[in-house]
């Protein structure tokens, strides 16, 4: 009678395959040119046997000149002082302890930056390599996040630098010679530092309101609002700045459905749109106020806001950029982030905005809220 042997528990014959783990590519149906990454696996022999579609596209390298290659030759990376990566690295002959290498920049030839990572594949511990599984991300999208701070701290130093030097300039000059001014002087001097002291304010609210437009944390405090009374108190104010009644033209469909959203917000939404109108426009400033189909899926009806004019308008190549931050419309001044933070509070609310040409050749912007009525009140 013969005797069968038994693994230990625990164990695994080594006569039997290994078991696909949970979570392989080929059993999840997903193939690796699917992936967003680049993805170059390569043998215990160091020759390329996997080369996706995104390594390709990230090296431009195509796939059949990788396939059967040295490792080393398909990815000639270097670090950012110049030096062989995979000299450095060198997965097949170094420490048997390593299992991989953390994600870093390095250079492809020509001197495109790349995020790699690696992992070495072991079948035990301190044993041979016989896998390298690189992983290759592209930093063009990293490079314009960087640009946009970049942007950011450029434009906030140079906005802050003039009223800055400006209250800086006028409080030193009263503090060092105050008896040699008029009470006449002394108050226009005062008056510029009180103007210059508001416009750090409102820069470092568009700071504010940017940061959490980014992180998602813009709170929306809604309560009843008369849309139509809104935007007549922003037209008297600008009347009574000196600006002609005959410049506006407020149009009122009536009735308007009840709606709830946070008045500071939509004053803010109001005021930079009619104030484009008004320093970047022409002609008669027209804002309608109607009721209209909502954004929001399951309500039937929310407001919109129209403010149009009869300027040159923006250019249609324009169009896709107007909302982004830093877009300015000309050159008359202004950081060029109130577009950018009015579709940010218009989002928050559930609500959507659009530019076109309006009917006068000016440009167009319409938002639309829903009714936003609390869920405790339906």
């Amino acid at each position: 009678m013969s005797v069968g042997t038994s693994s230990a528990p625990g164990t695994r014959d080594a006569r039997r395959p290994p078991a696909p783990r949970h979570g392989d590519l080929a059993e999840l149906g997903i193939d690796a040119d699917d992936l967003p990454d680049g993805l170059v696996i390569a043998d215990e022999h160091g020759r390329v046997i996997r080369f996706n579609a995104a390594a390709a596209r990230i090296t431009a390298v195509p796939v059949e000149d990788a396939l059967g290659q040295r490792l080393e030759k398909v990815l000639p990376l270097e670090d950012l002082e110049g030096r062989r990566w995979w000299q450095l690295t060198d997965p097949y002959g170094g420490l048997a302890i390593r299992v991989r290498q953390p994600e870093r920049n390095l250079l492809l030839p020509g001197g495109r930056e790349v995020l790699v990572s690696a992992k070495y594949v072991r079948t035990h511990p301190t044993g041979p390599v016989r896998r390298v599984v690189v992983s290759l991300r592209d930093t063009e999208a990293r490079r314009r996040t960087e640009r946009s701070h970049a942007e950011l701290i450029a434009t906030v130093a140079h906005e802050l630098r003039s009223p800055l030097t400006s209250v800086k300039g006028f409080t030193a000059t009263l503090l060092a010679k105050w008896e040699r001014f008029t009470d006449d002087q002394k108050r226009l001097m005062l008056e510029t530092v009180d103007a210059d002291a508001d416009r750090v304010t409102r820069l470092i609210a568009e700071l504010l309101d940017i940061s959490r437009i980014d992180s998602g944390r813009l709170e929306v405090r809604r309560q009843p609002i008369d849309m139509g009374a809104a935007v007549g108190r922003h037209i008297q104010a600008y009347v009574a700045a000196g600006q002609p009644a005959d410049r506006f033209l407020l149009r009122i469909e009536q009735p308007l459905p009840a709606l709830w959203a946070d008045p500071d917000k939509i004053d803010q939404v109001l005021s930079n749109l009619i104030e484009n109108a008004v320093r970047h426009g022409e002609g008669t400033v027209t804002i309608d106020v109607t009721p209209s189909a909502s954004p929001r899926e399951g309500e039937d009806v929310g407001t919109s806001v129209t403010v149009s004019d009869e300027g040159p308008g923006i250019p249609e190549e324009s169009m896709n950029r107007v909302f982004t931050r830093f877009w300015r419309g000309s050159k008359r001044g202004g950081t060029g982030l109130g577009l950018y933070i009015v579709k940010g509070i218009v989002e928050a609310h559930g609500g959507t905005i659009t530019v076109g040409r309006a009917p006068g050749g000016g440009a167009e912007f319409r938002f639309t809220l829903p009714v936003g009525t609390p869920p405790h009140l339906l």
